[in-house]
């Protein structure tokens, strides 16, 4: 390990894993004239739990390269709440850069991924059994060829159950 390496901060070596969406169709074109598979999961992913941990290493399992798409701010504002997310875009990539089954991670400003999978064209998509083979995302993947794996949800397991009892042992 160079000096450089090592006098980083985690947030500045967490970049490595970061393709902005720009690079995203470069990054894409290049993990492919490897022959490698790709395979993306997309979430908030906000107070990342062992739940997402789980399905993130499910998801790895599925092909060469895992690419991670996080929703920003705003997009998690519009579709879940305007007091979410708990920690901001910038902290829950550096959280999911540090993530050793994690390859890649990018972000969309969407309420869904469509848009991002457009540009990926997964050969899987992994999504929780909350959403079912039939998501939103399914028609996109399989339009390229791609398929949607379902990952079981850890029982109990969820953001909004520890937020609320965050707020139970408060009160």
């Amino acid at each position: 390990m160079s000096l450089s390496q090592k006098s980083k901060t985690f947030a500045e070596a967490s970049l490595q894993k970061y393709i902005p969406r720009s690079d995203l169709e470069k990054k894409v074109a290049e993990i492919r004239s490897f022959g490698k598979s790709i395979v993306t999961l997309n979430g908030s992913f906000d107070l990342l739990h062992a739940g997402h941990l789980e399905m993130i290493y499910q998801a790895s399992l599925q092909g060469d390269v895992l690419i991670v798409a996080l929703n920003t701010d705003d997009s998690i504002k519009k579709y879940k709440s305007p007091t979410r997310p708990i920690i901001p875009l910038e902290y829950r990539m550096q959280m999911m850069a540090a993530l050793e089954m994690v390859s890649f991670v990018t972000s969309f400003e969407e309420t869904d991924p469509i848009a991002i999978l457009e540009i990926i064209r997964p050969d899987v998509h992994a999504n929780g059994s909350e959403y079912g083979e039939n998501c939103i995302e399914s028609e996109v993947v399989k339009r390229y060829g791609g398929r949607v794996h379902i990952i079981s949800l850890v029982p109990g397991l969820s953001t909004s159950n520890i937020i609320k009892k965050i707020k139970e042992t408060c009160d």
